[in-house]
């Protein structure tokens, strides 16, 4: 995912620090950005998962409303880090 400052641009605001949206377009990139400029050293990940986040229409094997897809796989990579 591009990490261009010109991404900023679309974050300026003349109230906050900085938007945390920057508008219809690179939504994905702009939350990245915002991200970006509060971790400073801090080691960070982007996980674009809203798409997947609510379904609309129950099927066999999911309800409706919220998935939680990915949910279970995030926590079990992330738990191979932490010590015994």
């Amino acid at each position: 995912m591009p990490l261009g400052e010109e991404y900023l641009e679309q974050m300026r605001s003349q109230i906050a620090d900085l938007l945390n949206a920057g508008g219809r377009y690179g939504g994905s990139v702009t939350a990245a950005m915002f991200l970006k400029e509060f971790a400073g050293q801090t080691p960070w990940i982007h996980l674009d998962i809203a798409g997947t986040a609510w379904i609309d229409d129950a099927k066999p094997w999911i309800a409706r409303g919220p998935s939680g897809i990915g949910v279970r796989s995030i926590f079990e990579w992330a738990r191979q880090f932490i010590p015994a």
